[in-house]
């Protein structure tokens, strides 16, 4: 089997899937090249990207999805590097875009003495929430996490104990948190589908001027309904005098740590394709055939076809 690790062309993507480490043991204009027989390994994020769907469907490649393939408790292993990364640099872009000149409140993250420290709200206490409001307890702001499910919130409270607020998140309490928040971190995530649109356009007025949102839900379409994928050198905009920061590959600007972090997780894997190939590797790993996204022409994850229209294919008989 010949392995191909493609050179990275998004715009300030330092990142690399394979280290020199790794190798011993996509872009729009890379997808033509893509052919049948082929295995695409890799972060796909179908759901919100109809356009790349379609041109891997086109293409009949074996598509196995980074952020679908699931671990022990139905646990997100190999996303879950980047969504620790991304937690915790939400809050550095944040910080950064909080300033005035950037347009912001012109608010530091941990106040000082005898000034009010930062408003912070995580809308989501999974990964990315929590090593959010590690980052923003730790700096000093004053951290809500607001959330859904009791768990969660038993299990971050528990954590953080008097270092940070809890929610449950619903439309009246997320209304309430935003209205009082200087930097607000989008981290919902539903696996494989899109992100729901949590923040309306019309709660933007409701907020402070120069108050922050950072989405980090934006691979999977954003959960604020004004969120459009910005870029490192492009970073943020402003609606109704709301600083948006939706980079939707923040981890690649601390490439070092992000790809470290990455191949430790899926190496592994990526092994055991090479090794057994990708449908036997797939029959002996249930966790890993969820990964499965598409394989030669179908849709084979359920949550990418409800959300695009599409019909999905059993992955039992495409196994079989």
């Amino acid at each position: 089997m010949r392995i191909g690790c493609p050179r990275e062309i998004k715009n300030r993507e330092y990142r690399v899937g394979l280290t020199p480490e790794s190798a011993k043991e996509l872009q729009p204009q890379e997808r033509a090249q893509l052919r049948e027989g082929q295995i695409l390994y890799t972060y796909l994020h179908l759901a919100p990207d109809p356009g790349q769907t379609a041109d891997l469907l086109k293409s009949g490649v074996v598509g196995i999805a980074y952020e679908t393939v699931t671990g022990p408790g139905g646990s997100l292993p190999l996303l879950k590097p980047m969504s620790q990364v991304a937690g915790r640099m939400s809050i550095h872009a944040g910080a950064n875009a909080l300033e005035k000149v950037h347009g912001g409140r012109g608010v530091l993250i941990g106040g000082v003495p005898g000034v009010m420290p930062a408003n912070v709200v995580m809308i989501g206490g999974g990964v990315v929430g929590f090593n959010a409001a590690q980052m923003s307890a730790g700096m000093g702001g004053q951290t809500t996490i607001l959330d859904r499910n009791s768990e969660v919130l038993e299990k971050v409270g528990t954590h953080f104990e008097s270092r940070a607020n809890t929610r449950f998140s619903n439309e009246a309490n997320l209304l309430d948190a935003i209205r009082q928040a200087d930097l607000v971190i989008g981290a919902v995530l539903i696996p494989g589908a899109a992100a729901p649109k949590l923040v309306r356009r019309e709660m933007l007025k409701e907020m402070k001027p120069g108050a922050v949102l950072v989405d980090v839900a934006i691979d999977q379409g954003g959960c604020f309904e004004t969120s459009r994928p910005t870029t490192h050198d492009e970073p943020t905009y402003i609606v109704d005098d709301i600083v948006h920061y939706c980079v939707a590959n923040m981890p690649g600007a601390v490439a070092r740590t992000s790809t470290y972090a990455l191949n430790n997780v899926t190496l592994p894997h990526a092994l055991r394709i090479a090794d057994m190939g990708w449908r036997d590797a797939l029959r002996a790993d249930p966790h890993l055939a969820q990964g499965l996204n598409v394989c030669h022409g179908a849709v084979t994850f359920p949550a990418v076809a409800r959300e695009l229209g599409y019909e999905a294919v059993d992955i039992a008989g495409i196994l079989s």
